[in-house]
């Protein structure tokens, strides 16, 4: 099989896909079309999701603990939740001078947890977990429609399900963010496949109010927007050019609808960051901000000095560990350049990645840092694709629970900060 090429045949079948001639079905049979092709990924997903909280609940509860106190009421979750009930302006200043602004987390899960909190009995925790829970799903479904409208439905699903058992896959179920952006990012990615460049840039500014990562969404969407210039002037399809049909001509509503999704796709990122700078009385107010906090950017350069401390003391498993993971993430995002996935997903992928061991600051956080760049997934899920089916489902049980077991110890133990 080609690299790149649909793992089934059923890739041609796809929604937005219409067969020549046909009448267009009305939006009601459309979207009922859509829910039942998801249908296997959305269930698969939320079975092997709610195998994780199983086991969490299980385990909290041999310990003491409290498995709903786990999920909504530590480390981050706590920030998002006195944001959505007072508003920004709290600050914790610690020994060192370090300073602890809330002005590091982005606005769009608090503002869904006041709006829930709002219409619901639920409080701030509890909304952040209904707001992750929904976006969790949206996010499998916009994860299996990249993966079905690339190589089919098998794949898409596979794609879905491989996002949900990953190592640190439990944040899927906590009042994070994790959840809430992946869903963005994914529906933005597909988007951008489709050329709806409405509803990319929508998208991606949503995104850009969730996390400082939505800049990859920035990225994605003006790179293809430069492709199809690039594609419009020499009148041929660039490298990585995806299922799109046709460029638009200058000036045309087409080209005017490219120019609105470009122009959107910064505005959420930019906007807070601009709000932040403002609030402090400093341009740089967001990068002080997070400062404050021990994260910056400086190239790699404090990931390597970790490594090598992780190598030179003992045991020196952590250190071999970790470059074990970085070589694993190289090989997965080469393999993605060699199975020519769209040009989005490339720019996508390479700068979350990129953002994510390149920043210094806390680095138990950068599993879960890496939890939105799903693309990668998608060589692992062509892989399973051509194994028989049993054995695919043997391999995603055996990950399930080896994920469900983490994720219970992980949450137990350290967690995400």
């Amino acid at each position: 099989m080609p690299a790149g090429a649909p793992s089934d045949t059923t890739a041609t079948a796809a929604p937005d896909r219409p067969v020549p001639g046909a009448a267009p079905p009305s939006r009601g049979r459309a979207a009922r079309a859509a829910v039942r092709r998801a249908a296997p990924a959305l269930l698969a997903y939320a079975a092997v999701r709610l195998l994780g909280l199983a086991v969490l609940a299980a385990w909290a509860g041999a310990e003491g603990r409290s498995a709903h106190k786990l999920l909504s009421g530590r480390w981050d979750s706590i920030w998002y939740a006195r944001i959505a009930g007072h508003g920004y302006g709290f600050t914790l200043h610690l020994p060192g001078g370090r300073i602890h602004s809330d002005l590091a987390f982005f606005p769009l899960l608090p503002w869904l947890e006041r709006a829930l909190s709002a219409v619901t009995p639920l409080g701030p925790p509890d909304a952040g977990l209904a707001v992750s829970a929904l976006a969790a799903l949206a996010a499998a479904w916009g994860v299996f429609a990249v993966g079905d409208r690339l190589h089919g439905r098998r794949t898409g699903v596979l794609l879905a399900v491989l996002w949900g058992v990953l190592p640190t896959a439990a944040v899927q179920s906590m009042a994070y963010t994790e959840s809430l952006f992946t869903a963005l990012a994914a529906w933005s990615l597909y988007a951008l496949l489709a050329r709806r460049w409405a509803a990319a840039g929508v998208l991606a500014a949503l995104a850009g109010l969730t996390r400082p990562v939505g800049v990859a969404l920035v990225a994605a969407v003006w790179a293809t927007a430069a492709l199809d210039l690039y594609r419009a002037r020499t009148g041929r399809p660039g490298p990585g050019a995806g299922p799109a049909a046709g460029s638009p001509a200058a000036g045309s509503p087409a080209a005017l609808r490219t120019a609105a999704g470009v122009a959107a796709a910064p505005l959420g990122w930019l906007g807070y960051v601009a709000w932040v700078g403002f609030r402090t009385g400093s341009p740089t107010g967001y990068l002080d901000v997070q400062g404050g906090w021990g994260n910056g950017f400086d190239g790699g350069a404090a990931f390597a000095r970790f490594v090598l401390r992780q190598l030179t003391a003992p045991p020196y498993a952590g250190g071999l560990g970790l470059l074990a993971g970085v070589a694993l993430l190289a090989w997965l995002y080469a393999r993605c350049v060699r199975q020519r996935q769209p040009l989005p997903l490339l720019v996508y992928t390479g700068v979350v990645l990129a953002l994510a061991l390149t920043g210094a600051g806390y680095f138990g956080s950068r599993p879960r840092l890496l939890m939105p760049a799903f693309p990668l997934l998608l060589p692992v899920a062509l892989a399973l694709a051509r194994l028989r089916p049993r054995r695919a489902a043997a391999v995603l049980g055996a990950a399930a629970l080896a994920s469900a077991a983490y994720g219970a110890f992980w949450l137990l133990g350290s967690g995400p900060p």
